[in-house]
């Protein structure tokens, strides 16, 4: 404990909202953190916002895809673990939910890192 009684703990666990019983912790942001996020998305995003303006649909579609690639690196940087949910007879990992889970936990997931990130309700959508 610090000489001021207060803690701090880097990753928070919240009880997931679509599955009874499953839980998950996610990243709280630091300096660093939102550093190291920033530049993971920071390139994938230029590239899908320059073909989402596009009005061809192939670069739509790659931006579609580009868009799914930024919320992979979301949940790959803020998703620290997941507890009672087994996923092919196995306990889910990050890794293997992201993989292979169901996709309303890791929606849920997702929503609540970018939350986390403090992201506002429009860039949550992108």
């Amino acid at each position: 404990m610090s000489r001021s009684g207060e803690k701090y703990e880097s990753t928070v666990w919240c009880e997931s909202e679509t599955r009874a019983g499953v839980r998950f912790g996610i990243r709280r942001v630091s300096f660093g953190r939102r550093i190291e996020l920033a530049r993971r998305i920071r390139e994938i995003g230029h590239r899908a916002e320059f073909l989402d303006a596009s009005g061809d649909a192939r670069e739509k579609m790659d931006a579609a895809v580009m868009a799914a690639e930024i919320d992979r690196a979301y949940l790959e940087w803020g998703l620290v673990g997941v507890e009672g949910l087994e996923i092919d007879g196995a306990a889910a990992t990050a890794a293997t939910l992201i993989e292979s889970g169901p996709i309303e936990v890791a929606a849920e997931v997702l929503a609540r890192i970018k939350r986390e990130c403090g992201l506002t309700e429009d860039e949550r959508k992108n």
